[in-house]
């Protein structure tokens, strides 16, 4: 875990309750499984480093096959709704009792008895062994990003939008626990992203939709290092798709919401708002650096992979991790409103490369760097500034001072619009450049090489 002044970062996931002091001689010799540890120092010898761990109470065996059963009955129930009569009556006892069921195979809220709760707050880079069944992503799935039209929406139409594209990610561990997250329908085909750490170390995963309705899932690809992962819902209807926006154009204080499952199935479908607090944080976890929409939406444990959305009902972002206070003191202050989420634009070729090739290739790279700079009539123009000898456009003939017009024949002004399209392909694509270079129009394909 990243500590910084008594602080971690967590996948999006519960806050750790406090632990008493230990010397090192009392700590295993060897963590077992599903353990978060951080780091502190102590008050009075601040040079000394001790490291304190604490063990996640496993979920009961079997709770979410229960859970799943009882949820694939209560599909299977609503079916006989029109029959009417004494048996519309007898139906409805069925399913509350089902419901009534379910709940109590749920894991308990923080402060019950047992404290279990539904989990995924582990490491975000742990590489536990994933045996969810594989399915092959079909050709020409592509997530695309897309500017904001038409008017902003009150919270109550984003949740209404948003809602139904939202699911509860269940993945099952050999062991018999579970670890719960949150999912955001990509296609009507099915397609869902989610966090890596949500189906780690999973043997089967099933989703289910805010009506309660459930689907088993099959994994198409993911990767831990980046933290993403794509499912795809085994469903013979269409699905309702999330629209996803372009985070490009986030600025510092725009409305944000967050929609999840925080604490486990008993709170799904919970809406929390705030505001975009930073764009482009880097954070460390590990000695990796991630660039993360930072926000002040509450998040919480089962939060994991779900979306967080512009007011225009637009996902622009997959929710992570949070920070959250390690320290033993009373004294310090708790750390509260520090969540973090994955750009949506800056990693949609990641979820590309998941469902092309069922692993991330690389992040695409043309091989020049830009900038953009003032035209002589008026507006912007990016021009190259360097050439990397070593990749694609260098072997297409791009040089240093040529302006940029258009990228797959879309114009190009600013930088951004050449990210744009460039986030678009995946590793081994070709991206077309029209060039001008001493007054004259030039035509180049460029292949994008990985830069991982």
């Amino acid at each position: 875990m990243y500590n910084d002044e008594n602080r971690e970062f967590d996948p999006v996931g519960g806050d750790l309750p406090p632990q008493p002091q230990q010397d090192r001689t009392d700590l295993p010799e060897e963590e077992p499984d599903e353990i978060v540890s951080w780091y502190t120092p102590r008050q009075e010898e601040p040079e000394e480093v001790v490291n304190y761990f604490v063990q996640q109470r496993p979920m009961p065996r079997n709770v979410w096959k229960q859970a799943a059963k009882t949820q694939r009955k209560r599909r299977r129930l609503w079916t006989w709704l029109g029959i009417g009569g004494i048996a519309l009556v007898v139906v409805v006892i069925v399913v509350a009792v089902l419901l009534s069921s379910t709940a109590s195979s749920a894991p308990n809220l923080p402060g019950s008895d047992d404290g279990d709760s539904a989990s995924s707050m582990v490491d975000i880079f742990r590489k536990k062994e994933t045996t969810i069944p594989r399915i092959s992503g079909e050709e020409g799935v592509k997530l695309s990003c897309q500017d904001p039209s038409g008017q902003e929406l009150t919270i109550q139409q984003v949740y209404a939008k948003v809602n139904p594209s939202v699911v509860a990610v269940v993945a099952e561990q050999s062991d018999g626990s579970a670890a719960v997250g949150t999912g955001v329908i990509m296609t009507e085909s099915g397609y869902i992203i989610t966090n890596a750490h949500v189906i780690s170390g999973g043997k089967s995963c099933w989703v289910a939709l805010d009506t309660g309705v459930t689907y088993d899932a099959r994994l198409v690809g993911y990767d831990e290092d980046e933290d993403l992962a794509v499912l795809r819902a085994i469903a013979d209807n269409p699905l309702p798709a999330a629209e996803f926006g372009n985070s490009d154009l986030l600025t510092v204080g725009d409305p944000v919401y967050a929609i999840g499952n925080p604490l486990g199935v008993e709170l799904r479908g919970t809406l929390t708002n705030g505001i975009v607090s930073a764009i482009n944080r880097e954070v460390e976890m590990q000695g990796r650096t991630m660039t993360m929409i930072q926000t002040n939406a509450a998040l919480n444990n089962g939060n994991s992979g779900g979306p967080l959305i512009n007011s225009y009902g637009q996902v622009i972002g997959i929710n992570t991790m949070k920070m959250s206070n390690s320290s033993l003191s009373e004294e310090e202050a708790t750390v509260e409103g520090l969540g973090f989420a994955l750009p949506i634009s800056s990693v949609s070729f990641v979820v590309n490369d998941l469902i092309a090739h069922g692993e991330f290739l690389g992040t695409p790279t043309i091989g020049i760097t830009v900038r953009t700079i003032e035209k002589s009539g008026g507006g912007t123009q990016v021009e190259v500034y360097t050439v990397d000898d070593a990749l694609g456009a260098a072997e297409a003939g791009v040089q240093p001072g040529d302006i940029i017009l258009e990228a797959d024949g879309q114009p190009v002004s600013v930088t951004s619009d050449l990210l744009t399209v460039r986030r678009s392909h995946s590793v081994g694509d070709t991206i077309r450049l029209t060039i001008q270079r001493d007054g004259q129009s030039l035509t180049v394909d460029v292949v994008l090489y990985a830069s991982k």
